[in-house]
């Protein structure tokens, strides 16, 4: 992808973030791209699929020994429960059922964090508002790493240890960075949560729970499809803060690698990101973008020049200050 720099700090610039342009110049060129906003009709049907698919896995594990749960959770369920991390970043948007529709949103947000075992969703959202506001924002956007992961995760080694952390650093992160008041549907979504667990418990015993909860720290940590933490926004070409992915991993992920599309378009559903570039082709074809999230995952680990200090970072006002 080109020539890379060394760092040993994240990426300083005093500019705006550039979605906020090329959406104001793709969308004044092709005003067509606005009908392709609003709700994915098919994203309830699919999302309710995956929960009951994991619920029947939750059956069928209860008697296998645990060397079995900790493989079926790492090579199936797990997939399973990192795509629906990845349906309910889409319905954070709002396009399960639409922005007039918020509530109906949020509670299914609730109803596709199940099978993930931890409260996710509220949580989520609270945050995910923020890294599109304020992309790069000091303590603003709680995507970017601490000063402490960058200084400390540098090495080979250290930096494979950081990508099986990363679940644990992308949910504590946040209460360090830029700590929030917990919201009244942050409680909500821990008691449903916690419910359905102890009701598995309850009905097949603890190997499901294990299962499912396992298998979201091991595929949100060092897995294939995790790659797409790292291909978003880390700098692995200088002035460039966000990278696409448009390879055959998109069929599992909602289309979360057409990530330069996605942050110029929030509210189109990923199903019809493909559209967003084949319409305004000459504003993607020839930005940087990601051939392999397996070759994200290497060339971040083994390159000397890649870390978690490879983030663009800016400083941003509050919205309501401007």
């Amino acid at each position: 992808m080109g020539n890379r720099v060394t760092r040993d700090d994240f990426e300083w610039v005093y500019t705006e973030q550039p979605h906020t342009q090329r959406r104001k110049e793709i969308l004044a060129k092709y005003p067509e791209i606005k009908t392709l906003m609003g709700p994915d009709p098919h994203l309830k049907w699919i999302v309710s699929g995956m929960v009951f698919m994991q619920l029947l896995a939750c059956y069928l594990v209860k008697d296998l020994s645990w060397k079995w749960i900790f493989f079926w959770a790492y090579a199936f369920g797990g997939c399973i429960n990192h795509s629906l991390t990845l349906a309910i970043h889409d319905i954070s948007h709002n396009v399960a059922f639409g922005n007039k529709q918020a509530k109906w949103n949020r509670w299914f947000a609730v109803f596709a964090n199940l099978p993930i075992g931890i409260p996710y969703s509220a949580s989520f959202k609270k945050y995910h508002i923020d890294h599109h506001r304020y992309l790069g924002g000091d303590t603003l956007d709680v995507d970017i790493p601490t000063d402490f992961e960058g200084w400390f995760f540098c090495t080979p080694l250290r930096k494979l240890l950081w990508l099986f952390l990363q679940p644990l650093f992308y949910s504590l992160r946040p209460l360090y960075v830029n700590p929030k008041a917990i919201t009244r549907m942050e409680i909500l979504n821990a008691l449903v949560q916690f419910s359905i667990d102890l009701i598995i418990y309850y009905l097949w015993g603890l190997k499901p729970v294990i299962y499912l909860i396992a298998g979201t720290m091991l595929c949100l940590g060092f897995h294939p499809i995790s790659g797409h933490f790292i291909a978003e926004h880390y700098m692995f070409l200088k002035g460039y803060e966000t990278y696409s992915y448009y390879g055959p991993l998109n069929w599992l992920t909602f289309n979360v690698g057409y990530h330069m599309e996605h942050h110029d378009f929030p509210s189109i559903p990923g199903c019809r990101l493909p559209m967003v570039k084949k319409i305004a082709a000459e504003y993607y074809d020839n930005l940087p973008h990601h051939q392999s999230w397996i070759r994200v995952l290497w060339d971040f680990v083994f390159d000397d020049t890649l870390g978690p200090y490879s983030r663009v970072k800016r400083l941003c006002k509050l919205a309501k200050e401007s």
